[in-house]
């Protein structure tokens, strides 16, 4: 998934409350607490700006007995304060509502059950050590802060620095707080039956906290909040006849609200996250492909993304972060220190792959009804990354994009399988770099044909046919190449011998999806990636389960990713094997029930006989971008639901099976309108189309059958 996944991490998180809200989140304990030593803490740009926050009445600790997230930035926490005479049950039940946005707000209650008042001490204890994401997520903080408290009023302010950087935060415990050096504290009397509650609040110190105080009643907004509810007001209201389904897209669209990210230099333009809790920045890969997958929810998502990343787009060989000119970059970080962030910059460009993908989302995005200026002005940033893509993507000038990272620090495996070990043979053994990936062929494939389609329509018909033919020739050569026929299927990669990776995985799947598959090898594919070695019941595994480096709690050989099947989804409808993209997305959707309607960034790969429930990832991201929207591309997909505002049209061809229900979605954007539409059975309407659009019963025919003579069109 990303620059450092969880095959690197110190360790699961086990059984945390994560929040998040923006770049901004929350780790804690079940109970609550922030204790040091953990991958816990409050992070505001990357930074940990809480690294102990823990609870104590008369100085007990507090034991958890439930948490509810209400949404994905509060969470309400609910505990009991042991007996000190050892007795099972407690009169004093602690609530902690917590909400983070730039910091946290904690509104802390202690009701008291028995007939006698109780006295009490609440007690936090508080520290920050200010490590970047990076130490905390490693376990491996280095830096040792010079650091001051100062206590004015009811606010305990830590500032510390290193070298010339100097950093802080404000923890203001309201006019009831007696605060010192070490904690905040408060000292009251519970009457029976009643209850005491204090507000504490945590924020960046020097950064403009326009949090509320505290709220003026139930029904009060924080800004969170009031972001929520914008968000809310602009995507489309779902209803479907299977509930369970319903919850699992309306999980997905609080999720993606919750991972949207604004351009700190342009705050107009929102991007999406990769995933909480470590991958709270952009990420090229990540968030193009999740932006795609929600472009019917909010196709500004999209435009954003494509337009922070131009921005982005690397200028200068720089062997370090891996910077190339026309690279469209892997990660970026706001304020990590050089010296532990990938490519010891705050921006790393270790990626082959999102280059060709940003130039497929930019020709999707140009579907929607934009303005011509708006998608033009990406136009020179997509010729640097057509540019890239045969200058340097194609290393040694064979006519396939190949990776080998620039120094040793860099990214082994620099394609979304991106763990040391992600890319090996049938026999277990590891491919060397160059490394060529069959999906990204598919992807630089489809990339030439959306950029073909584009020059097309902007009348530059030399260009366009000169992109078309580049993709006839790659799809030729690919087919030739990467083709295992006594294997029935497709290699993974070519290793720098160019020797094809023989091994059995579902990156197939993507090449299906983008089309670069000849017709005639489409069944014997599909055939492997729905066979009992690939499919467990709940999805396409990453690596058969005869391949010899298959392991079902891997990261990468063997586990289940949602994203991954949703793409190997699109594949099979794309080549006509509906009943098999039915199967996949049923399963998907029925594995989202055993987790509250939120497909996790991954699970393992054991079979569904063997276990009636999908089994947990240790340290999957949750929620995590492209998971989140992957039940929203696999409902629109069986929609067949494709717009086209420059064609004039919309295109949809429903085949939702029959559990599904009715759907009913409304308010849904297009253009700079918004519609309703209505599926019944075989029934299909569409209202409020915006003027000159016309609604077709059919799928829209593929950009390259638009052009005459022209092969087919990718994503």
């Amino acid at each position: 998934m990303a620059g450092w996944n969880a095959d690197t991490a110190a360790g699961a998180l086990g059984a945390a409350v994560t929040l998040v809200e923006g770049s901004n989140f929350c780790i804690s304990l079940p109970n609550g607490d922030i204790v040091p030593g953990l991958p816990h803490g409050v992070f505001y740009e990357d930074t940990r700006i809480l690294s102990c926050w823990k609870l104590s009445v008369n100085g007990q600790p507090v034991e958890a007995l439930a948490s509810d997230v209400k949404q994905p930035h509060r969470v309400l926490i609910v505990g009991r304060v042991p007996r000190r005479d050892g007795r099972a049950d407690s009169p004093l039940v602690v609530e902690r509502l917590r909400e983070v946005d730039t910091g946290i707000t904690e509104q802390i209650t202690v009701r008291n059950y028995s007939g006698l008042p109780a006295d009490c001490v609440i007690a936090l204890e508080v520290e920050s050590d200010f490590a970047d994401l990076f130490e905390v997520k490693e376990a491996r903080v280095q830096r040792t802060w010079q650091e001051t408290r100062q206590v004015e009023a009811h606010s305990l302010i830590i500032r510390a620095t290193w070298q010339d950087i100097t950093k802080g935060v404000n923890i203001d415990g309201g006019p009831a707080a007696l605060v010192t050096p070490d904690a905040v504290t408060y000292r009251t009397t519970v009457p029976p039956h009643g209850h005491w509650n204090a507000q504490l609040r945590v924020a960046p110190w020097g950064v403009e906290d326009t949090q509320p105080r505290a709220h003026s009643g139930k029904d009060a907004l924080s800004p969170s909040d009031r972001r929520r509810q914008e968000w809310v007001a602009k995507i489309p209201l779902v209803h479907m006849g299977n509930r369970s389904i319903e919850r699992t897209l309306r999980r997905s669209y609080e999720d993606l609200g919750a991972l949207r990210i604004e351009d700190p230099k342009h705050p107009e333009r929102v991007v999406v996250a990769a995933g909480a809790p470590w991958f709270m920045a952009l990420f090229g890969r990540d968030s193009l492909w999740a932006s795609t997958m929600a472009l019917p929810v909010d196709p500004s998502l999209a435009l954003g993304t494509l337009q922070t990343l131009a921005d982005l787009q690397g200028s200068v060989v720089d062997p370090l972060s891996e910077e190339e000119p026309g690279k469209i970059l892997h990660e970026v970080r706001l304020d990590v220190s050089s010296g532990l962030a990938l490519g010891g910059k705050s921006a790393y460009y270790g990626s082959v792959d999102a280059t060709p993908l940003f130039l497929m989302v930019l020709g999707e995005v140009s579907r929607w009804g934009f303005a011509k200026e708006t998608i033009a002005a990406l136009q020179p940033h997509a010729d640097r990354a057509m540019d890239w893509i045969w200058n340097y993507g194609d290393r040694d000038g064979d006519g396939f994009i190949e990776y080998a990272r620039l120094n040793d620090r860099g990214l082994i495996n620099q394609g979304w399988k991106d763990s040391w070990d992600g890319i090996n043979f049938a026999d277990g053994t590891l491919a060397e770099a160059p490394i060529a990936l069959s999906e990204v062929q598919g992807y630089v494939y489809s990339a030439c044909l959306a950029s073909a389609w584009m020059a097309h329509e902007a009348g530059a018909e030399a260009k366009a046919v000169q992109l078309r033919d580049r993709a006839v020739r790659l799809k030729q050569q690919f087919n030739e190449r990467f083709w295992l026929p006594d294997k029935g299927y497709f290699a993974i990669a070519l290793d720098r011998y160019k020797r094809p990776v023989d091994a059995c995985a579902s990156n197939m799947g993507h090449c299906l999806a983008t089309g670069i598959i000849d017709d005639d090898k489409a069944p014997s594919v599909v055939e492997h990636l729905m066979s009992d070695r690939m499919f467990s019941g709940w999805g396409v595994r990453t690596l058969a389960d005869d391949m010899d480096a298959y392991n079902p709690v891997s990261y990468h050989n063997g586990s289940v990713w949602p994203h991954d099947n949703a793409i190997i989804q699109v594949g099979l409808m794309r080549y006509g094997f509906v009943e098999e993209a039915q199967r996949i997305s049923t399963a998907l959707l029925e594995a989202a029930e055993f987790s509250d309607g939120r497909l996790p960034e991954l699970f393992c790969g054991f079979s569904r006989e063997a276990f009636s429930a999908p089994v947990p990832y240790p340290t999957a991201c949750s929620p995590q971008a492209w998971a989140a929207t992957a039940p929203i591309m696999l409902v629109s997909t069986l929609m067949r639901y494709d717009p086209d505002v420059s064609q004039g049209g919309i295109w949809m061809d429903p085949v939702l099976p029959e559990s599904y229900g009715d759907l009913h979605i409304a308010n849904a954007p297009i253009g700079e309108g918004r519609i309703n539409i209505n599926i019944s059975g075989s029934t299909v309407s569409v209202d409020g189309l915006p003027e000159g659009m016309v609604f077709h019963r059919g799928y829209l025919p593929w950009v390259g059958d638009l052009m005459e003579g022209g092969p087919d069109r990718g994503l």
